[in-house]
């Protein structure tokens, strides 16, 4: 599923954004929140991609690769919904990550906001959640841009601070209309 905002062309990965997906999340920069660190290997990245690919199998949702509209082969960032499990409980979670070259711009913002609506609109889902890391306020800001608001928090890392945990839920997302 190809989604569109006013600057942004969204893609589902494909097995060919190998070498991109390794460029951005093996960058220790745009690792810096990440405990876990940056991706260590192209193998890593390989078994990373066949995971997403995967998803899109069992879900109307998934990655997508982030690039502009006017230069679609370009790859920005990855990001999406994807199912996963906090503290116990399976959530519809938003996660993204833009090439340091990408940041400041308001792309992961416009992102958001795009695969929320795609998310409820489309997909009916009810409720979207994010985890962030508590130092991660420029992350932070992104999602309450996107109309997330924190709820709490969980350990996630062994030995790192708890994440935020965020969520938008569908009935307050058409409740207030899409955040500007």
């Amino acid at each position: 599923m190809q989604l569109t905002s006013s600057r942004l062309f969204l893609r589902p990965v494909a097995p060919t954004d190998v070498q991109r997906l390794f460029a951005i999340y093996g960058d220790p920069d745009t690792n810096m929140f990440n405990p876990a660190g940056p991706f260590p290997d192209v193998a890593f990245a390989e078994e990373v991609l066949t995971r997403w690919l995967a998803h899109w199998q069992s879900f109307p949702f998934g990655n997508w690769a982030i690039c502009l509209r006017e230069q679609p082969d370009q790859v920005l960032g990855f990001g999406g919904l994807t199912v996963r499990e906090f503290a116990g409980k399976p959530v519809n979670n938003l996660g993204y990550r833009l090439a340091e070259e990408a940041w400041g711009k308001g792309y992961a913002t416009e992102f958001a906001r795009t695969v929320i609506a795609y998310g409820f609109d489309e997909c009916q889902l009810p409720v979207i959640d994010a985890a962030v890391r508590p130092d991660h306020f420029a992350s932070q800001r992104v999602l309450e841009k996107a109309g997330l608001r924190c709820y709490d928090q969980f350990h996630d890392v062994p030995g790192a601070p708890a994440s935020l945990l965020y969520e938008l839920r569908a009935q307050t997302w058409r409740d207030q209309g899409t955040p500007k």
